[in-house]
């Protein structure tokens, strides 16, 4: 059982990527250390921590790459092809206990780019896409507040040893446009996991926290479980 105990924010993110500032620094990662067969011999070191205040969620990113490629520049473009990393939660699991029980896919490359979903059904259709996904317009898009450490693009591909950073600030309000409140946070019980992937590089990998039974990160079922402290 993988589970994520998600404290309460005792000092504001300042969204510079400082994962050994104040706020951030006593905060418990967890490792994204479980990479499918089928990824190549690079296995990055990637650590994640995740806070809340009473309307955001923080998330902060620490990779240690290789091999790091970043071309997707505009909102909903294909992060996922980069050297990227994800954030996916379930604030409802279950569809019998609630009348929105997707879940929501937040995917950043290392250039800040950002891709962004509401998937209720993601049984792939004739058509390669999901059944039921609800892609989240720019006027959302623009309430992330994302921090990154490399530039916008890295291109041609770097294959030294790179340190980076992916912060990010999620409003409360805006998930609740699509699943309804999910306020007050504290003793709240949802599911989710974080990812590494980078499809479109030299040496692709998948990685996950809580391990995916097959290559596929849009499985439910292998999502870890986070809980809200009070």
């Amino acid at each position: 059982m993988h589970t994520y105990r998600i404290r309460k924010v005792t000092v504001k993110p300042e969204l510079m990527g400082l994962w050994r500032g104040h706020a951030w620094d006593p905060v418990p990662a967890v490792d994204v250390s479980a990479f499918r067969p089928e990824s190549s011999e690079h296995r990055p070191e990637t650590r994640v921590k995740l806070l809340y205040d009473d309307q955001h969620l923080f998330g902060i990113f620490h990779v240690q790459d290789r091999y790091v490629h970043c071309t997707n520049t505009k909102y909903q473009s294909p992060v996922c092809k980069d050297s990227c990393v994800e954030c996916f939660f379930q604030p409802f699991p279950g569809s019998d206990q609630h009348d929105h029980a997707g879940y929501f896919n937040f995917e950043f490359n290392c250039g800040g780019a950002l891709y962004v979903s509401y998937i209720t059904d993601s049984t792939i259709g004739p058509d390669r896409k999901f059944k039921e996904v609800t892609m989240l317009p720019p006027e959302d898009g623009n309430q992330v507040r994302i921090h990154h450490s490399l530039p916008e693009v890295v291109d041609p591909e770097n294959p030294d040893p790179q340190e980076w950073i992916l912060e990010f600030s999620i409003p409360l309000t805006m998930l609740e446009h699509y699943v309804g409140r999910v306020r007050p946070l504290a003793g709240c019980t949802w599911k989710g996991n974080f990812y590494k992937c980078a499809s479109d590089t030299t040496h692709p990998h998948w990685a996950a926290w809580a391990p995916v039974d097959k290559l596929n990160f849009h499985l439910p079922r292998c999502f870890g479980t986070w809980q809200f402290d009070a």
